[in-house]
């Protein structure tokens, strides 16, 4: 979905004070030889007593200073706007920029360029050429922009410089209005698979929210068009005196956390290939397929913080449309950075509050401590998926002989112990194959008797 970008005109100056020093300042060469040779015309014609010289020598001095003069005055006959198709990209996708130019004068525009200001890392600065644009017209032109790394990235103000038909004087203005790409993580399709904690959508599933009211306990509404005639309730209908129909079942979702472990201790390296960016990106990868999944969905990191955060309970789904839960927390994923802190109890505080039903973790580097504090994440949990990724073994150039493995494992196995279902993440592992193999390793669990997130939440 594309998104408008802002409309404006040309900045206006400070003050009237330099407006005529601005406007010879935009004088061109062929400006100033034509006011240089008007002067000494008329220098001459003085000197040797020629009218007729003086008369050629005023009008070529006349000439540049009319256009800067005229120039100046139209630069805010202009308008401009900027659209943005889409406005949010996931990284290493292009973006194109649409921009629009109209002459609201009632003159023709000279020769036009136009100059968008964009960082350097969406490439290099565009700059389009506009021939003359009639009075009342517009032009439109476009270019790409794409970017490897996430973020959000301002472009504008574009730059608009003014040129008079005679070619005397170009001035440089830039517009008010500016816009702002969102570079979002990359989202990898997940495959379908059973997922523990997964429940029925709606009124079928687990709980029903009027299972227990009886037919004198049910609290009625007034009918709306399009209610079913048989969920009319007459008693209620007799008493107030208008049609009333009895209120439907509350959807029930099913629940799922997707912790992102941002602390700066746990990850080293940077860059998109970064152990650290490929865990923002399966974060942002899973989110997805929940929301798809029809699960409420919430987005929690090592502080405690949650997105989209509203309730008490802060999960996004039944209380918002699915796509706008997805916009904001991949608008979040898009700047998220390294916290400050060293350990994961906050977020440990955050979920041991009640069932959480899903639970899915990527974490970092993890000593025994936090090991021991993300097992016990585990224990209220319905089911949990935990991606662990080794920084050492992501830093390791492809031809270094691998390191020892045994402190890896062993965080995995307190974890599987405690009834996670831990996979280590190798350098370049694709998501879609690391929640395959979660999926095996859970089934594998399951067939075996095993508990913990083989289990459904309850």
């Amino acid at each position: 979905m594309a998104s408008d970008g802002g409309t404006g005109r040309p900045e206006a100056g400070r003050g009237e004070r330099g407006g005529v020093r601005t406007a010879l300042a935009g004088l061109t060469t062929r400006g100033r030889s034509f006011l240089a040779a008007g002067i000494a015309a008329a220098i001459c014609a003085y000197v040797l007593g020629q009218a007729d010289l003086l008369r050629v020598g005023l009008l070529l001095a006349a000439l540049p200073l009319v256009c800067a003069a005229v120039l100046y005055r139209t630069r805010y006959r202009v308008a401009g706007s900027r659209r943005l198709s889409p406005g949010r990209v996931p990284a290493g996708s292009e973006a194109r920029v649409h921009l629009r130019v109209d002459n609201v004068s009632r003159l023709p525009t000279g020769l036009l360029m136009l100059q968008d200001r964009v960082p350097y890392v969406l490439g290099p600065r565009p700059r389009f050429v506009l021939d003359r644009v009639e009075a009342g017209g517009r032009r439109e032109v476009s270019y790409r922009v794409r970017s490897d790394l996430r973020g959000r990235y301002p472009l504008g103000p574009l730059q608009l410089r003014l040129s008079d038909p005679f070619g005397m004087c170009e001035l440089t203005r830039s517009f008010s209005s500016y816009d702002t790409l969102t570079v979002i993580p990359r989202v990898e399709p997940l495959p379908p698979v059973r997922l523990a904690g997964e429940a029925k959508g709606y009124g079928d599933g687990r709980q029903r929210s009027l299972a227990l009211a009886g037919e004198d306990d049910v609290i009625p509404r007034g009918y709306r068009y399009g209610d079913d005639l048989r969920r009319v309730h007459w008693r209620s209908t007799a008493r107030y005196g208008e049609l009333m129909v009895r209120r439907e079942e509350q959807p029930q979702r099913s629940r799922c956390t997707v912790l992102l472990d941002t602390r700066g201790v746990a990850f080293r390296g940077a860059g998109p290939d970064s152990a650290f960016e490929w865990a923002v990106s399966g974060c942002a990868s899973v989110l997805t397929h929940m929301l798809q999944r029809g699960f409420s969905v919430r987005l929690l990191t090592d502080t405690g913080s949650s997105v989209p955060g509203e309730g008490a309970d802060g999960f996004a789904g039944a209380s918002q449309e699915s796509a706008d839960a997805a916009g904001l927390m991949m608008d979040t994923l898009a700047v998220i950075d390294h916290s400050d802190g060293a350990g994961l109890s906050q977020a440990y505080d955050v979920l041991r509050g009640g069932n959480e039903g899903l639970l899915v973790a990527f974490f970092g580097d993890l000593d025994e401590q936090q090991a021991a504090v993300a097992a016990r994440m585990r224990q209220r949990s319905g089911g949990a998926i935990a991606f662990v990724l080794d920084s050492d073994e992501w830093l390791r150039e492809p031809n270094d002989v691998p390191g020892p493995m045994n402190r890896t494992q062993e965080r995995l196995r307190l974890l599987r112990e405690a009834g996670w279902t831990a996979l280590s993440v190798p350098r370049g592992a694709k998501p879609a194959d690391l929640w395959h193999q979660a999926d095996r390793e859970r089934t594998s669990l399951a067939a075996a008797g095993g508990t913990g997130s083989t289990g459904e939440a309850r």
